[in-house]
């Protein structure tokens, strides 16, 4: 590959898991991409390693208290160094082909706004962005030119084998689901479920928050709304379905009988590598899905009286407006008060519920409105918790 064929990349949420993971793909590839901009929230002597290594045109720490750190760590090497919000959304408009778009949580909105303004590829692993604005998000993708690939690994699975083109011939998708760590537990058990119990997925290697909505299956929920958004499909066309193995990411169902799927062992570098290689394929490391070893795959229906926060936000899909956006500020909050052993696992899809009772539900006219809505919620479910 000449230098020339080169493609440049930012990554906002660098020294998170998909970050990493994308980050080594980029290793693997050096003569493929170009590092413009790397950002983090708090881990600043992992992105100043980043840094050094990749060495980025632009460093961004989220979290300003660690700015001087950052430049002391990055002093003489020629890389910019910028720091909080202001920051992360200068990293946003660099100008690069591709923003893997991976700030965790409602932090992530502004950036990924900013770049889907200046009509970038991006490759979409915020969550919030959807759940929150999707509405908004899509608008703005819309009218700038802008291009969304998935990162989700369920989301990507769709997006492998959706026919975009008719989308009419679609009759619906379903997106599978670990069902986390208890899935066999019944609702007494549940009651008794420590933080460090919940965080240990079987099968996927993601950070305590997101490990906690899988053991919740919240996290299906979020991925319900968002691929109402992501794809030209009515709100009652989204299924979910029980799958233990995590083999098979997602499938298509069209009107002929037809149902699609694509199949992957679970590693977070293959949805990745689909992004930056998109509309081609490039190699990873991944292992190889051999199933004749894995002998036997098996489904289910979710049970939502079990799992209360996948039909919580089913609900709030349903609702429209600002539901969605409160569901997930109030979860944020639930979670973070699970995870500091304030309140019990089941308290979790409570705290939403009542919070969900107590707010005003009109739509946001504006990202200005996304972050009130966010914060009235939070406060309120933070009374519950």
């Amino acid at each position: 590959m000449t230098h020339s064929d080169q493609r440049t990349i930012s990554i906002l949420g660098a020294t998170g898991s998909v970050g990493l993971s994308t980050l080594d793909l980029v290793r693997r590839n050096p003569d493929a991409w170009d590092v413009v901009a790397l950002t983090a929230y708090s881990r600043v002597d992992a992105l100043i390693k980043l840094a050094l290594e990749f060495r980025p045109k632009l460093a961004v720490i989220g979290d300003e208290t660690y700015f001087s750190a950052l430049k002391k760590g990055l002093a003489g090497t020629g890389i910019e160094c910028a720091a909080g919000e202001e920051g992360l959304l200068a990293a946003a408009v660099e100008n690069s082909d591709l923003v893997m778009a991976a700030i965790v949580g409602a932090a992530g909105l502004r950036p990924t706004l900013k770049a889907v303004r200046r009509g970038a590829t991006i490759a979409l692993a915020n969550k919030e962005c959807l759940v929150c604005a999707g509405d908004l998000m899509m608008q703005e993708v819309a009218a700038h030119g802008a291009l969304l690939l998935p990162v989700d690994s369920e989301h990507n699975a769709i997006f492998q084998v959706f026919d975009g083109e008719n989308a009419n011939q679609v009759s619906r998708i379903v997106l599978t689901a670990s069902g986390g760590p208890f899935l066999d537990r019944s609702h007494k058990e549940l009651g008794g479920v420590t933080p460090a119990q919940a965080v240990a997925h079987p099968n996927w290697d993601m950070g305590a928050k997101i490990s906690v909505d899988s053991a919740t299956m919240m996290n299906k929920g979020l991925e319900v709304i968002e691929a109402y958004h992501l794809f030209p499909i009515g709100k009652t066309q989204v299924d979910v379905l029980i799958h233990p193995q995590s083999v098979i990411h997602s499938m298509v169902e069209y009107i002929d009988g037809s149902t699609l799927a694509q199949l992957g062992s679970p590693d977070m570098r293959v949805p990745i590598a689909s992004c930056l290689a998109w509309p081609h394929r490039m190699e990873t490391p991944a292992k190889r899905l051999d199933l004749a070893e894995i002998g036997s795959l098996t489904f289910a229906t979710p049970d939502y009286e079990r799992f209360r926060c996948l039909a919580l936000a089913r609900d709030a899909l349903e609702v429209g407006g600002a539901a969605p956006a409160v569901l997930n500020a109030a979860n944020e909050i639930a979670v973070e008060a699970f995870l500091a052993k304030k309140i019990g696992f089941l308290d979790i899809a409570q705290v939403v519920e009542k919070t969900l009772s107590k707010c005003d539900m009109k739509g946001p006219q504006s990202l200005t409105n996304v972050f009130e809505i966010d914060k009235a919620a939070r406060r309120i479910a933070q009374s519950y918790v």
